[in-house]
């Protein structure tokens, strides 16, 4: 277990979609001059190259941020975050979740940030230095529990886990309805692939059987990293969606409709 870097797969198509509707969240949610939380629940080391030979084995970053770089307009909250990345980081840099999002946060938002594999949570510390972020080395869910309801109350969770631990299946639905009662205010976003065979079919049908309010799934297909590979495309649940994301969701539907 643990045994998951996402180095080998930064910048994906499933990165595209993710990373898009995060970065239109907080964009929204920043236009209102109250303060607010950021937290995640399976955080990596925030900061990839894409020029390193894990990243350039697999190949998927060129065939998803090269190519869909061009779907963003310079004025887009996603193109905003990866260029100050780029330019504080270098041009081969992608931003994971973390330094995306911070990015786009100001100086009195909070974040909290968890990752329990030991050289991930090295890296993150190191990626994110700069920023006023707290780093619990712990379980993402243990995290969030207990930090739940943040101060500031207002603000975001991501949950964005690898789903090596296969129960992931069985227990986020009952995670997030449990951060739901204690923080109802919350916008809480899970990303989970679309798998061929349909291992992730359950959970998102027990999400919707919760009742949640203002959710969005949003769904994108797009081809196998390779053959044999059960990734055939990419989720995102969120509940207490902000005001206008579904926008942005169809937007990129078309979009990955197209690619």
């Amino acid at each position: 277990m643990l045994s998951y870097q996402h180095i080998y797969h930064a910048g994906n198509l499933a990165d595209v979609q993710k990373h898009a509707l995060l970065c239109a969240m907080l964009e929204y949610m920043r236009q209102k001059p109250k303060p607010m939380s950021y937290l995640e629940t399976h955080s990596g080391r925030a900061l990839y190259d894409l020029s390193s030979a894990e990243a350039t084995k697999t190949g998927e970053a060129e065939a998803g941020i090269g190519l869909a770089e061009k779907w963003f307009a310079a004025e887009h909250p996603f193109r905003r975050a990866l260029k100050a990345v780029r330019d504080g980081f270098g041009e081969q840099s992608y931003g994971g979740s973390p330094l995306l999002a911070a990015q786009l946060l100001r100086p009195d938002d909070k974040m909290h940030l968890a990752e329990l594999h030991p050289q991930e949570g090295d890296a993150l510390e190191d990626a994110m230095v700069m920023f006023d972020a707290k780093i619990h080395r712990r379980d993402g869910f243990e995290m969030a529990q207990a930090v739940c309801p943040p101060t500031p109350r207002r603000g975001m969770l991501l949950i964005d886990p690898s789903y090596e631990i296969k129960t992931d299946y069985e227990t986020i639905p009952k995670q997030i309805a449990k951060l739901h009662r204690k923080w109802n205010v919350g916008v809480i976003a899970l990303w989970y692939p679309i798998l061929a065979d349909g291992t992730h079919l359950p959970m998102v049908t027990a999400l919707e059987f919760q009742n949640l309010p203002k959710v969005l799934r949003h769904e994108v297909r797009f081809p196998a990293a390779r053959e044999g590979h059960r990734m055939i495309g990419s989720g995102m649940f969120i509940v207490n969606a902000p005001y206008g994301l579904d926008d942005e969701a169809k937007r990129l539907t078309e979009l990955f409709g197209k690619a």
